[in-house]
């Protein structure tokens, strides 16, 4: 029995031995960087000479880690070794692949606070935010754990006089799992783990802003037992090998978390079939938002303020939940906007390394230019 499924608690780094343990794993991740890493197909580290380097948005002067790009050539490599793998993987007993999930959930637990400092430096997420990336990491593991077990049971039908209907899930095959960077370890440890524990094989290709929490996954995976070839790491440039991956013959599905203008991309190019392709595609995509929050005349205004400014603020606003507008009833909108200033002007900004910071850098220098444009368009409307 693997027990009822329960959310991962998150950390109150309040509790001086948690803050103790967060000191103690950013000081080791520090140790670790500009460290070299490889590609991982079929078990075995490849290199190719060509890196991708992934910068301490905060301090871009730090090299966190220097990734192996892949190219079209390991990316066939590692489509030949998930195929090959995929054809044992999917006769797997569905509780032996459960046990792999939740053996992982575990050894995440241990390196929770390793976890937690290499997106501190990676992507400047707080403390606070990070365990909570971390915590949803591990609620997936052990969610779809239990998940399977269920799916792997025999599925409710209508009889029909005369008839014999089973109703059975099978693995799909070979999918190329593309996470985002805002949330490096929950969404790629959702899909990827969603697509293991279904019997398919997977190629990950984090994004180029924050590749380490997907070797960490590789390495937790293969603690785990994870049999060869069923997961292979193949971190490389977008522009490069986006497209050659979503269309090749022997990828099966595809699921991506990002922009809009690249899954509506993926969608097209993958509803076209290529040359050698004997199926249709299936892509899975959750794009951007543009979220909104209503303030009625009845509200609790200090709640609706503190929670306006965490949604809007929170990571620095990375995010498809962040909050980009307020409509507010207008007997309350004075009062409301000056408690908005009022907050806004508390939150404490700088190196998220420091715990006391509760907003860090932004991603990258693209996203640092697009913030400001819409600054100005701001000022000028």
């Amino acid at each position: 029995m693997v027990g009822t499924f329960r959310n991962e608690p998150v950390l109150d780094f309040t509790v001086v031995e948690n803050r103790k343990k967060m000191e103690d794993a950013l000081a080791y991740v520090q140790t670790q960087f500009n460290r070299e890493y490889p590609l991982r197909i079929n078990g075995e580290d490849v290199k190719t000479g060509k890196l991708l380097k992934s910068y301490n948005p905060a301090r871009k002067d730090q090299v966190v880690g220097s990734f192996h790009k892949a190219g079209k050539k390991e990316i066939d490599l590692a489509m030949s070794a998930a195929l090959k793998a995929f054809e044992e993987w999917k006769y797997f007993d569905p509780e032996e692949r459960s046990i792999l999930l939740l053996k992982a959930a575990n050894i995440m637990r241990r390196r929770r606070f390793e976890l937690n400092a290499w997106m501190v430096y990676e992507t400047s997420k707080n403390w606070v935010e990070a365990d909570a990336d971390t915590a949803e990491a591990i609620d997936f593991l052990d969610f779809y754990g239990r998940e399977m077990l269920r799916l792997s049971e025999r599925q409710p039908l209508t009889d029909t006089e005369g008839e014999f209907n089973k109703l059975i899930y099978i693995p799909l095959g070979v999918g190329a799992v593309i996470p985002p960077w805002n949330f490096p370890n929950a969404i790629l440890v959702g899909m990827t783990s969603a697509s293991i524990v279904t019997g398919n094989a997977v190629l990950l290709k984090p994004s180029s802003d924050a590749p380490c929490t997907g070797y960490c996954l590789m390495e937790i995976m293969e603690e785990a037992g994870i049999p060869k070839g069923v997961l292979n790491f193949v971190p490389g440039s977008g522009s490069e090998i986006g497209d050659y991956i979503v269309q090749h013959p022997k990828t099966r599905f595809i699921a991506f978390t990002g922009s809009m203008e690249v899954g509506l991309r993926i969608n097209r190019l993958a509803a076209e079939p290529s040359e050698g392709q004997i199926w249709i595609k299936r892509v899975v995509a959750e794009m951007g938002g543009k979220d909104g929050i209503v303030v009625d005349s009845e509200a609790d205004i200090e709640a609706a303020a503190t929670g306006t400014v965490a949604a809007a603020f929170g990571f620095q606003g990375q995010k498809c939940s962040a909050c980009s507008r307020v409509i507010v009833d207008e007997s309350i909108y004075d009062e409301f906007c000056n408690l908005i200033v009022e907050k806004t002007n508390e939150l404490t900004i700088g190196d998220v390394s420091d715990p006391e910071n509760y907003m860090g850098a932004v991603i990258n220098k693209a996203s640092f230019d697009s913030i400001f444009k819409y600054i100005e368009i701001g000022k000028k409307e």
